[in-house]
């Protein structure tokens, strides 16, 4: 088994993020996890990630505050605390935090394909 200890957690930075602050919990640097990778997001009000579509599928977990998930057909969801969602990959999603409480949400993807 590997921990990652809260304390011991190393920030990461996401591409196309803004006011957000990463940690990662588990995978890459942190453990040697070989399905997925899992992070920890902090956006500050006002912060959020641009409109992007992924190859990659992911999930979010939201653990404190709330945050407003565009995607790019134009639905617009709010999640709230515990709530959650899948997105498949090829769906754009835009994510904003538009209160003025830090929203903590919690992040579990799969590993990028590496080129052959």
């Amino acid at each position: 088994m590997e921990i990652t200890r809260f304390s011991q957690a190393k920030p990461y930075e996401a591409p196309k993020h803004f006011d957000m602050r990463g940690l990662r919990l588990q995978g890459f640097d942190a453990s040697s996890s070989s399905f997925a990778w899992t992070g920890l997001s902090h956006f500050l009000p006002g912060g959020g990630a641009s409109m992007d579509a992924s190859p990659l599928e992911k999930i979010y977990v939201v653990l404190e505050g709330e945050v407003t998930i565009e995607l790019d057909d134009g639905a617009t969801h709010v999640l709230k605390k515990l709530d959650s969602c899948f997105i498949p990959g090829g769906e754009g999603r835009e994510i904003r935090n538009e209160s003025n409480a830090v929203a903590t949400m919690l992040v579990v993807m799969p590993y990028p394909e590496t080129a052959s």
